[in-house]
C-alpha cells in the first residue's frame, strides 16, 4: 500500500518563520497523519539535509511526496534536477501545492518538467536577490558601526521551556527528537542548548 508523505522546511531562524502553517497545508493536500511529515529548519540552499535525506530513504515505489512550494524542497536548480531524477528512478509521485509530477510510470511529461524547472529557476533567483540585499544591508550596518550577528546564546537566554523538557530528557522520558518537535526547533538547537547547560554546570 502506497503512503503519502509531506516535507516542510523553514530557514534556520526558527523563531521567525511558521512551519506549522506548512504542516496544516500538507494535511490539507493529502497527508493523512502528521507522523508522515518530515520537517526541519535548514537553508533551502543546503543539499544535505537530515530530514529530507530520511524521507528520500524511506519512500518506496508508488509513494507520494508533498511540499507546499518548490522553494521548500530546494532553492537550487541543480538540486531540483537531482530530486526529479530520484523521483523518476523510485517511481514516485511528487506534489507541489496543486502541481502534480507523476513518475509512477517511470517518466516525466516534458511540459511538466519544464514548468517545474522554471519554478526552480525563480526560487534560486529569489534566493540570490535576498542574499544580495542581506549583504548590502550588513555592509551599510557595519559602516554605521552596528554590531552584526546573532547575540551569543547563554544559559540566561535559553528558552525556559527547554529546562522543563531537559529534566524529562535527563530521566530518559524524552528524546532529542521529541524535544525538538515540542519546541519547534531543530535537533541541532537542542544539542546546542544541552551543551551550554552541561558545560556551565560542569
Amino acid at each position: 500500500m502506497s503512503t503519502i508523505y509531506g516535507y516542510a522546511r523553514c530557514s534556520t531562524n526558527e523563531w521567525m518563520q511558521d512551519i506549522n502553517r506548512q504542516k496544516r497545508e500538507l494535511c490539507r493536500l493529502g497527508v493523512t497523519d502528521e507522523k508522515y511529515i518530515y520537517w526541519e529548519y535548514e537553508s533551502g540552499v543546503k543539499v544535505d539535509r537530515p530530514e529530507l535525506n530520511k524521507l528520500l530513504d524511506v519512500v518506496q515505489e508508488g509513494d507520494t511526496i508533498i511540499a507546499t512550494e518548490v522553494s521548500r524542497l530546494t532553492r537550487s536548480t541543480s538540486h531540483l534536477c537531482t530530486l526529479l531524477e530520484l523521483v523518476k528512478e523510485k517511481r514516485l509521485k511528487l506534489i507541489i501545492g496543486s502541481f502534480v509530477v507523476d513518475c509512477t510510470q517511470n517518466e516525466i511529461d516534458p511540459m511538466t518538467k519544464g514548468m517545474l524547472m522554471m519554478w526552480g529557476v525563480f526560487a534560486e533567483m529569489e534566493r540570490d536577490i535576498i542574499s544580495q540585499r542581506v549583504r548590502s544591508g550588513m555592509q551599510n550596518a557595519k559602516a554605521k558601526g552596528v554590531k552584526i550577528g546573532r547575540p551569543e546564546t547563554t544559559v540566561d537566554n535559553i528558552p525556559s521551556q527547554f529546562f522543563k523538557l531537559y529534566n524529562r530528557y535527563q530521566n530518559k522520558l524524552l528524546t532529542i527528537t521529541e524535544m525538538a518537535r515540542i519546541m519547534q526547533c531543530s535537533r541541532a538547537t537542542i544539542y546546542k542548548y544541552i551543551g551550554i547547560v552541561e558545560s556551565s554546570s560542569g
